[in-house]
C-alpha cells in the first residue's frame, strides 16, 4: 500500500500570497496595460474617465460577486499518493463553478464570443487537476504562507495549500517524491 495524504481547506482569495500573485498576473497585467493605453491614447478626452471607470466598475462587481458567490474563500482538496498529486474543488463550490461555467459559455455563444464561450469551458476542465511525480519539474516550498507549488510541463501546475498542521509531512512527502 502505498502512502496517502488527503485533506481539504478553505483558502481565503484575496489574502493568500499565491493566489494573489496569480491573480496579478491574469487580471492585473492585461488590465493594467489596457488601462495604460486609454490613458495614453486619449488624450485628455472626458471619454477616457468613463473607460476607466467601467474598468474600475467591472474589476468591483467582480470581487462583489466572488465575495457574495463563494464567501472569498476557495474550497480544495487534495491527495497526495504514490502515483501523483490531486488537486480538486471541494463539491459544494464545484457545482456553484459548474452553474457559473455553464452560463459563460452560453451567453458566450448567445452573444456571439466564442472567446467567453471558451473561457467557460477551460474553467470547467479545471476543477480536477492531477500531476504525476515524473512529469513534476520544480517544486517550490513557502512554509510562511503552507503552499507548496508543482510545476510540470507548460501550463501543468498545482499549488498544494496546506493547514499549519499538515504542511511539514506534506513537504516531506513532496521531497522524498521529487528528489532525483
Amino acid at each position: 500500500m502505498q502512502p496517502l495524504l488527503r485533506w481539504r481547506i478553505q483558502v481565503p482569495i484575496f489574502r493568500n500570497p499565491v493566489i494573489l500573485k496569480q491573480l496579478g498576473i491574469a487580471v492585473g497585467i492585461p488590465f493594467g496595460l489596457l488601462m495604460l493605453v486609454i490613458v495614453l491614447v486619449s488624450g485628455k478626452s472626458v471619454y477616457a474617465l468613463y473607460a476607466l471607470g467601467l474598468i474600475a466598475a467591472l474589476l468591483f462587481f467582480t470581487w462583489l460577486l466572488i465575495m457574495a458567490l463563494y464567501r472569498g474563500k476557495y474550497e480544495a482538496e487534495f491527495v497526495l499518493d504514490g502515483c501523483g498529486a490531486l488537486c480538486r474543488t471541494q463539491e459544494n463550490q464545484a457545482k456553484k463553478n459548474r452553474i457559473v461555467n455553464t452560463l459563460t459559455i452560453v451567453f458566450g455563444f448567445l452573444s456571439g464570443k466564442p472567446a467567453a464561450a471558451g473561457a467557460g469551458m477551460l474553467a470547467q476542465v479545471r476543477q480536477s487537476e492531477f500531476l504525476t511525480w515524473n512529469h513534476v519539474r520544480k517544486a517550490s516550498f513557502h512554509p510562511k504562507g503552507h503552499t507548496i507549488l508543482l510545476r510540470g510541463g507548460f501550463a501543468e501546475s498545482i499549488a498544494l495549500f496546506c493547514t499549519e498542521e499538515n504542511y511539514p509531512s506534506v513537504e516531506a512527502f513532496v521531497r522524498r517524491k521529487t528528489s532525483r
